[in-house]
């Protein structure tokens, strides 16, 4: 039986454009008039898409869902490369004009060949990984070299829905495609380069693709790659996610946001404009949340107890049962969650998180 969050419970957002994941949970305080409140996994201020923010003792669970795997709808625009492998980004100048595209057959073997199973990954500059102790995005928007490592990610879809050719703006990223074409699937492309298109416009190939991928993985650095493996130089024009796990944009429960300017004046004096998330509905935002239990119940497997076990859990005593995986236990006569578990020996299950 699942019942109305009290004070603990996860929000499924659907994340606007043009505000960081961060937006949204300073949406959701406010909402809830709480100041424990986060989010699994961020989205970069261009992405929309699922959002999952706990609050209260749903919290606890974020670090678990973080780790789940996720499936995105992105566009890649081969033929231009920017300094966030994004549209956010500035377009960075190419050497020469790029005439001939290849095929959407010839793409798709590139893909099977290097971006699918477990690929490393080296991702952008502009993301959220800490470098002794600071945003690499900060020390990119400071001018100062990152050098981030490689890393093992698992990409176990990447496949090509539609393929676009046309022009591009050369001084704006991210935008509209100019005179787009579809041609056969092992058909290759030469642009006009003579004069005949537009100027300040230049040839580009476009990728709408769908990816799922393991956790810690970056979009924009497989398009980026992708561009860069094909000569061609790549980034993202949308990205959408529309999975973490088993939370999806289509839930019921999702709730949507939307953008609003915001002016105001910094510590320097200087008045300043920015977005800010604003949560659709948000008198009702406790309506659209999930309680413990069916937080749990999305986040992880489930594990019924009893009312003695769930007392000697909360006491940091062992149980009777034979687990192999992390489980949430739960009375389910009362739907109370009780701790998150984990196998202790053979036989023996024993608490990590104890819920009160």
């Amino acid at each position: 039986m699942t019942t109305k969050p009290d004070n603990s419970g996860l929000l499924v957002i659907d994340k606007p454009q043009g505000v960081t994941s961060h937006d949204v949970v300073a949406a959701v305080r406010g909402a809830l008039h709480m100041k424990r409140v986060g989010h699994a996994g961020t989205l970069d201020p261009m992405a929309t898409g699922v959002l999952v923010v706990g609050f209260g003792n749903a919290t606890r669970l974020l670090n678990y869902i973080v780790d789940h795997d996720k499936t995105y709808l992105a566009t890649i625009r081969l033929g231009q490369r920017t300094t966030t492998d994004d549209a956010d980004g500035e377009l960075l100048p190419e050497e020469g004009t790029i005439a001939e595209f290849p095929s959407r057959q010839t793409v798709e073997d590139v893909i099977a060949h290097h971006f699918t199973g477990r690929i490393e990954q080296v991702p952008n500059s502009y993301s959220a990984i800490k470098i002794n102790g600071q945003r690499a995005y900060d020390l990119a928007r400071e001018g100062k070299d990152v050098d981030l490592k490689a890393r093992p990610v698992t990409i176990s879809e990447f496949s090509v829905s539609a393929v676009r050719y046309g022009y591009a703006s050369t001084t704006c990223a991210g935008s509209p495609l100019a005179d787009a074409i579809e041609i056969a699937p092992e058909e290759s492309w030469h642009a006009e380069t003579d004069g005949q298109n537009e100027p300040n416009m230049q040839p580009v190939m476009e990728l709408d693709v769908t990816v799922t991928c393991s956790a810690g993985t970056y979009i924009r650095a497989l398009g980026r790659d992708l561009g860069s493996e094909l000569g061609l130089g790549g980034h993202l024009t949308m990205l959408r996610r529309i999975r973490v796990g088993r939370f999806s944009v289509d839930m019921p429960n999702v709730m949507t946001a939307h953008t609003e300017a915001k002016t105001f004046t910094n510590r320097e004096g200087i008045e300043v404009t920015r977005n800010r998330a604003v949560l659709d509905d948000a008198e009702h935002a406790v309506d659209h949340a999930l309680d413990l239990v069916a937080s749990a119940a999305v986040s992880m497997d489930m594990l019924p107890v009893t009312e003695q076990e769930a007392t000697d859990l909360r006491f940091g005593r062992r149980i009777a049962h034979d687990i192999h995986t992390t489980m949430a236990a739960y009375v389910p006569e009362t739907n109370d969650l009780v701790a998150i578990v984990e196998r202790a020996k053979r036989g023996e299950t024993k608490p990590v998180a104890v819920f009160n």
